[in-house]
């Protein structure tokens, strides 16, 4: 009997290990799948709140603006700053996106134009429209500063339409288009670019290079023996305020370009603020060197300079090495600006050319030597170096060709520049016939 019960007991086990294994392994799906699902909300909080920090950037931008110029044009920048969003929003969400992420379905078209075929309840998408439509507008509002004070507003909301809808989204394709449903061919080669150095920042700081020389200088930059001329900003802590501002969001523009939310974010944010820091203090220095006095504009675009040097290789370099990165590009700006005010003679207001084009691709240029597993620097050859080299070059011959093509035709048709009696009384008046400050304001020099 007590056999009899035990094989019973046997058969009972052997039949019932299938059903429980069924069990087991339906609960460890379950388990599974809501940790998928944790993990994407996360990445969605995550993406979402550095997505609003990067718009917060647009106050930066205005603020440095603004402190940066006149008195007279601040009604202007503020305008400029919020429309160049307001346009780049509408038409990155039309067309832009699509370009840029979407998948080829033909000669002239892609999926993704205005979001064609994403539902309500496809979350991700929809979080990364708005942290690459942030993005999208960082580069548009990065050609306000270089052609600040002389630039017709008609012409300013033309080509910030066009910058969002065609010009940045092309070159995007080419080097994040992989990001989503697309692929570039600078991916296939390997560029590396984590955050956008050059994909945002050099591309809006060529287009500005080039809209500074369609432009021509501001009155009265240049003297009769070709000598710049100091044109003080008249508000500068309103400019540091806006550094402060940059730098704070940048915190959502570097670790924020993870997407994901995990333990990198903190490692990124700290590379980050290391670049940023030294390349304040040593724009101070180079400053103090050259012209006797620690000047505060150098060291605001110091910060900025190491910001921008930094975007590229956040997550992939030494703390040592971030250190170096954001100094050398404190170097960079101070020089650069030197440069193109003083040898070049283009007028640019804020030194966006500098900070955004040079340290830009400096920036770049720095993922092919410091990388830890690609660089130069820790013996992985110069392949790497190459590779982003060509990625600066093309990202210059793009901005920079389409950028002299497209204020040219503006200037030719609907005009670029302000009248010499608009610039000389101010934007504010010309532009918008009001005032920033209401009483305050002289408009009989320049």
């Amino acid at each position: 009997m007590r056999r009899l019960v035990l094989l019973l007991l046997f058969t009972c086990t052997i039949c019932a290990a299938p059903v429980m294994g069924d069990e087991g392994t339906a609960g460890a799906d379950a388990v599974a799948a809501a940790k998928d699902e944790l993990q994407l909300n996360v990445n969605i909080v995550w993406t979402c709140i550095a997505a609003f920090l990067v718009f917060f950037m647009q106050a930066g931008f205005a603020m440095v603006e603004a402190g940066f110029t006149r008195a007279k044009n601040a009604v202007n920048i503020l305008m400029k700053n919020l429309m160049d969003f307001s346009v780049g929003s509408i038409a990155f969400f039309l067309v832009g996106f699509g370009l840029m992420f979407g998948k080829s379905n033909g000669l002239f078209g892609t999926t993704l134009f205005g979001m064609s075929g994403v539902g309500p309840g496809e979350d991700w998408n929809w979080t990364f429209l708005i942290f690459q439509t942030v993005f999208a507008a960082t580069a548009a509002t990065i050609v306000s500063g270089a052609m600040a004070e002389r630039t017709k507003f008609v012409g300013y909301l033309v080509y910030s339409f066009v910058i969002s809808i065609f010009i940045y989204p092309v070159f995007g394709s080419w080097a994040w288009g992989g990001l989503l449903d697309g692929g570039g061919w600078l991916e296939k080669v390997k560029f590396l670019d984590f955050a956008g150095s050059t994909v945002v920042h050099s591309i809006g700081g060529w287009l500005a290079l080039a809209g500074a020389i369609v432009l021509g200088p501001r009155v009265g930059k240049y003297g009769p023996d070709r000598k710049p001329k100091a044109i003080l900003g008249h508000n500068l802590p309103l400019a540091a305020l806006g550094v402060f501002i940059l730098w704070f969001g940048w915190f959502g523009f570097n670790p924020g370009s993870t997407t994901t939310g995990n333990g990198s974010i903190g490692y990124i944010a700290v590379t980050t603020n290391l670049s940023a820091a030294a390349g304040a203090v040593v724009a101070m220095c180079v400053s103090w060197v050259i012209v006797k006095k620690p000047d505060a504009s150098m060291a605001l675009n110091g910060a900025l300079a190491g910001l921008v040097s930094i975007t590229a290789p956040c997550d992939a370099v030494s703390p040592v090495g971030a250190l170096i990165i954001g100094a050398a590009g404190g170097l960079l700006v101070v020089l650069s600006v030197l440069f193109i005010d003083h040898v070049l003679r283009i007028d640019d207001p804020v030194g966006a050319v500098s900070v955004h084009g040079v340290c830009g691709a400096w920036g770049t240029l720095s993922v092919g030597l410091f990388n830890m597993e690609f660089g130069l620097f820790y013996g992985a050859g110069p392949r790497q170096l190459a590779v982003q080299a060509l990625g600066a070059a093309s990202a210059f011959v793009w901005a920079f060709g389409l950028g002299l093509i497209l204020f040219f035709a503006i200037s030719k048709t609907i005009g670029l520049r302000v009248t010499l009696e608009e610039e000389l009384k101010g934007l504010d008046i010309g532009e918008h016939g009001m005032e920033a400050y209401s009483g305050f304001q002289i408009f009989t020099t320049t």
